[in-house]
């Protein structure tokens, strides 16, 4: 039952990988997109990309889940897929940063 179970999950993994790569890419443009707003460079400021990243590491942080912790694998599954599910959103949130970016390449770097 083991390799069957282990196949099935690898399969399912393979169906999902758009979705990692969707997280990473927002990871590696919420960064930048920050500095950038800081420094004044971006506007107009993505408020619902901000609230949500914010949303999600309150969420790793708080001690209350909805499936709490101390039930290890579960608990922690369900941390994972709240917090993807929420860079997963962010990600889209980042589009328009990502066409300043491409538009304007040495304002972004600078």
């Amino acid at each position: 039952m083991a390799p069957l179970s282990t196949w099935w999950f690898l399969r399912r993994l393979k169906s999902r990988v758009w979705v990692i790569k969707r997280i990473l890419r927002a990871l590696n443009a919420f960064i930048p997109m920050t500095r950038d707003v800081l420094r004044g460079d971006f506007r107009p400021i993505p408020w619902s990309a901000f609230g949500m990243m914010a949303l999600a590491l309150a969420y790793l942080v708080m001690p209350f889940d909805l499936i709490p912790d101390f039930l290890l694998l579960i608990g922690i599954i369900d941390d994972v897929i709240i917090v993807g599910w929420l860079l997963n959103r962010i990600d889209k949130r980042l589009e328009g940063y990502r066409a300043w970016k491409c538009a304007y390449p040495d304002m972004a770097s600078s």
